[in-house]
């Protein structure tokens, strides 16, 4: 399972419903926040995930909406958080303009952690037992821009009442068995992973996309996503201006999920010129597993269930 709270959703200025890009996903300890907009801090409190483990941060590109947070964050999470590593991932050009914001921060002093900054390419970011992170490039306005995927390992499912009927004991030994490896029971019988075990199934995949200024080509990458999150900062009657300044209309959006058969589509980066309800309105009628994500939304992804929403509390 996946989780994502949206921290800020607005485009390119906070309203007073939404703030600046951030968002944070979760899979049990891990915690990888993407994008860091101005007041992301206090959308951290709010939604009451706080700042515990949050040392891994994802920049899908270094526009000034999407990084300015990231001085008072990394000067709280090393100061008052007493947090010894901070690994930030970005293209190379987003990095360089967050090394410079950090220099304005902490200015010649040392800074209160070990701040590493890891240049992003196609490919793997990390990886688990359970689950990868991987790195994309996409077209936005200037170079290094990229999108995720987070998706657990595919897994053959243990099949408790078959191994119970075989005389398995409850255990490690399971363990073992789940790991692909046989084991001898007391009596002598030697089983087998195959014995136990049910067909492959994949795990839950979630894909995400903040500003963009094209889809070509992501169909493959989206494919069979259990979500897609990406962004919607216009709409259709203003596509011209959306392709002037790099950014989707909701319909291009919903035509993406729509070619790569995702299971759910959430929209974020909304412009103020909208009501969420017309950029809703304007995906559903292309596909009508469409949600807008509104500042502290918290999503939770399981595989073979819809996905599902919870509303964070704001007091």
């Amino acid at each position: 399972m996946f989780e994502v709270v949206f921290l800020g959703t607005s485009a390119s200025a906070p309203s007073v419903q939404r703030g600046l890009s951030s968002a944070v996903v979760m899979h049990g300890e891990y915690r990888f926040m993407i994008d860091c907009g101005e007041g992301t801090q206090r959308q951290l409190l709010r939604s009451r995930l706080g700042f515990k483990r949050l040392d891994r941060i994802l920049i899908t590109h270094g526009h000034l909406d999407h990084i300015l947070g990231l001085g008072g964050l990394a000067s709280t999470l090393g100061r008052w958080e007493t947090l010894e590593r901070l690994d930030i991932f970005g293209g190379r050009s987003a990095l360089k303009r967050i090394e410079g914001l950090l220099r304005v921060v902490f200015g010649s002093a040392r800074f209160p952690m070990t701040v590493s900054l890891n240049p992003l390419d196609h490919g793997p970011v990390l990886e688990t037992r359970d689950f990868v992170v991987s790195a994309f490039p996409i077209n936005h306005r200037g170079p290094d821009c990229f999108g995720f995927v987070f998706e657990e390992r595919a897994r053959r499912p243990f099949l408790a009442e078959k191994a119970a009927a075989l005389g398995v004991p409850a255990g490690p030994v399971r363990r073992r068995l789940v790991d692909g490896q046989s084991i001898t029971l007391d009596d002598g019988r030697v089983i087998h992973a195959d014995d136990v075990l049910g067909p492959v199934v994949n795990g839950v995949k979630l894909v995400f996309i903040n500003d963009i200024s094209e889809t070509t080509g992501l169909e493959k990458i989206a494919d069979q996503a259990d979500a897609l999150v990406i962004e919607s900062t216009y709409c259709r009657d203003e596509l011209a201006l959306a392709r002037e300044f790099g950014h989707l209309t909701a319909a291009d959006a919903a035509q993406l999920a729509a070619a790569a058969n995702v299971k759910q589509l959430i929209l974020t980066h909304l412009s103020r010129r909208y009501h969420p309800q017309q950029v809703l309105d304007e995906a559903r009628a292309i596909f009508a597993a469409t949600s807008v994500a509104n500042d502290l939304d918290h999503f939770k992804i399981v595989k073979g269930k819809p996905v599902e929403l919870v509303r964070a509390e704001t007091s």
